[in-house]
């Protein structure tokens, strides 16, 4: 399909019935923000079908099995889709795992804390814990910061390493004026 006359729906569905696991290429920025955007709305309405038939806290008194399977249904197109749009930028797609890494030792920590505590540590022993904890998670935050930042620049015009320009020859400001 030509990247110029495409519509938001289009982009918006591209990654999953094109591209389900395609981490080769480039993504441009429509193709990424219209897909988060159907994203959203799909697990708005998942949110609002669960709440109705009273199913939405069944997994782990948080999630309802609707959201599970949409959210196993949807990694992969999404991890896809963030890695090609990094590569847009000219970046490998290794930092979509900035905010990933310090977030998995963020709830390590956090498990091994609360625990030490109902151990019987008490606070004062766990503090420490409580502290790393806090900084995972600012670490977290300033990771997840850089790769937003990463994903609303603009692409590298013409070819770059990861592909040709997901705009084809025209480019974004063709694609923008139409």
């Amino acid at each position: 399909m030509n990247p110029n006359s495409m519509t938001p729906v289009d982009w918006a569905k591209r990654p999953i019935l094109e591209k389900y696991a395609d981490f080769t290429g480039r993504a441009s920025r429509p193709e990424l923000w219209w897909y988060v955007l159907g994203l959203v709305i799909a697990f708005i309405i998942v949110a609002i079908v669960e709440s109705v038939l009273g199913i939405h806290r069944m997994i782990a008194g948080m999630y309802g099995p609707l959201s599970c399977l949409l959210w196993l249904a949807t990694i992969v197109p999404s991890l896809a889709v963030g890695v090609r749009r990094l590569h847009d930028t000219n970046r490998p797609g290794w930092w979509i795992l900035l905010p990933v890494i310090p977030e998995c030792l963020m709830i390590a920590m956090a498990l091994l804390t609360t625990g030490a505590v109902a151990a019987g540590g008490g606070l004062g022993a766990a503090a420490g814990g409580f502290a790393i904890t806090g900084l995972l998670g600012l670490i977290t935050l300033v990771g997840a910061i850089v790769v937003l930042v990463f994903y609303v620049m603009p692409g590298t015009p013409g070819e770059n390493r990861y592909g040709p320009n997901p705009y084809g020859d025209a480019g974004p400001a063709t694609v923008a004026a139409e």
